[in-house]
């Protein structure tokens, strides 16, 4: 049964309304302050300051009502102020806000791992560690495969992005604004080429020829014997929304498997509903090694896991994984009330719905507009590619000039990919079909009239 508006009671009116003098002066004032103590290395890509938020709509301090589109980075599926979410904070607080799992333990978080081990592909035994952010899921990902495989050699993949701690950015491909300037990087990571279906050369190249070409340039550059791990995004974030072609995925884990490598999912961005699957990797049936976790597992508290094979993970000594902050029990909470809510909602078939709404508008645009280049991905993880008419050029102004023209009309869409040509959707999985349907006129209006 598909979730619909009617079986969700929203906080705040689900309509956007944006002021003439927007950005107000209330956030002008704000932007004021921050630019005196918030260091200029910390961008935002809307200048105005939030109030309120819930479902689909965000509130900023000068009465602006915002269609969001970005869910705070994939982060709030179940929406920005989930009752169940908030009701389960609120009592976590009440209790205790800390006092480190690594000194006293407390059953949250053994409730979320088990949770996330009965949520995560495959039926093998598995364990769990939590922690704070992506950037630490995917560290410690790779700890566990080094120590565990005896390997060192880590294959990651051109347009990656893992995070943007030092080891995280050796694995992300992106220079700026990741990587310029922040190294030297960590060693002994590889980059292979991805299967990216709109710019190969080859078009007709099929997922299992673009992963065997990946994988000879792995045994002639490294030796499948020296990796200890090949991490992905199966479907890649901030890279453009890339979803490789059928039969990579499958390609590149049943090889590791082969090999002795440590497979790991990177499903940050993609995982929790977000591709109308619990993980992207289902859709084709792939069981990781390893999956690392973040953004939507905790309705916007901040938490991350890694849940893996249990000979992965039990390999590590006591003491090798951890941190002060991880498994925090407030977010534990939310993480909780976050999975009932994404079930109790069904928010895999809602992001399906989702699709079905966007992917038919966004191809409708695509076929008046030579502008638009590509329109993929799955659920509620879509994007639009932007290029010089009838060409694959990208096109990073008119990308720029359509961001701009949502904000002000207030509709709040996000861009990424390698070459800054990709807009992305990624609505709360929450949102109306009303609310959707008039984001996306929006956008529509906004390419139209800056092609």
């Amino acid at each position: 049964m598909t979730t619909t508006a009617h079986d969700i009671t929203y906080r705040l009116e689900q309509k956007r309304r944006v002021q003439a003098d927007f950005p107000g002066p209330k956030s002008v004032a704000l932007t004021q302050r921050r630019k005196a103590v918030v260091a200029a290395g910390v961008a935002s890509s809307v200048p105005v300051f939030v109030a309120d938020a819930d479902g689909g709509i965000i509130h900023d301090v000068d009465g602006n009502s915002f269609i969001d589109l970005g869910s705070g980075i994939a982060v709030t599926s179940v929406g920005a102020s989930d009752p169940a979410v908030v009701g389960a904070v609120k009592e976590a607080v009440e209790h205790f806000t800390h006092t480190c799992f690594m000194v006293t333990p407390y059953e949250g978080y053994v409730a979320v791992a088990e949770q996330l081990n009965r949520l995560t592909p495959g039926d093998h035994e598995k364990r769990t560690v939590l922690f704070n952010s992506g950037a630490e899921a995917v560290e410690n990902a790779v700890k566990v495969a080094r120590l565990a495989t005896g390997r060192d050699a880590v294959v990651a993949f051109d347009h990656a992005y893992h995070g943007r701690t030092n080891l995280t950015m050796a694995l992300t491909a992106k220079a700026v604004p990741y990587k310029t300037n922040f190294g030297p990087f960590a060693p002994e990571v590889y980059r292979m080429p991805m299967s990216y279906p709109f710019r190969e050369e080859n078009p007709a190249i099929t997922g299992a020829e673009a992963a065997k070409r990946a994988i000879t340039m792995i045994e002639k550059q490294i030796g499948g014997e020296q990796v200890a791990a090949i991490i992905i995004e199966p479907i890649q974030g901030e890279g453009g929304f890339i979803v490789p072609a059928t039969g990579f995925l499958p390609a590149l884990a049943a090889w590791a498997k082969d090999k002795g490598i440590v497979f790991i999912a990177d499903e940050v961005q993609s995982g929790f509903c977000r591709t109308g699957e619990w993980f992207a990797v289902n859709h084709e049936g792939v069981i990781p090694d390893i999956i690392t976790m973040a953004k939507g597992i905790a309705g916007g508290m901040p938490l991350s896991a890694i849940t893996g094979r249990a000979e992965l993970l039990d390999a590590v000594h006591p003491g090798g994984l951890g941190g002060t902050y991880g498994g925090n029990p407030v977010a534990c909470a939310a993480a909780l009330a976050s999975i009932g809510s994404m079930e109790q909602y069904d928010l895999n078939a809602r992001a399906r719905h989702i699709e079905e709404i966007a992917l038919g508008k966004l191809n409708e645009l695509a076929a008046e507009q030579s502008v638009i280049g590509d329109v993929r991905g799955r659920g509620a993880m879509l994007a639009i590619e932007l290029v010089q008419a009838g060409t694959k050029e990208p096109n990073p102004e008119l990308t720029k000039a359509v961001a701009a023209a949502c904000l002000k009309e207030g509709v709040i869409i996000l861009t990424c990919g390698t070459y800054g040509n990709v807009i992305r959707l990624l609505p709360p999985l929450v949102i109306s079909d009303e609310l959707l349907l008039d984001g996306l006129q929006v956008l529509a209006a906004a390419v139209k009239a800056n092609a």
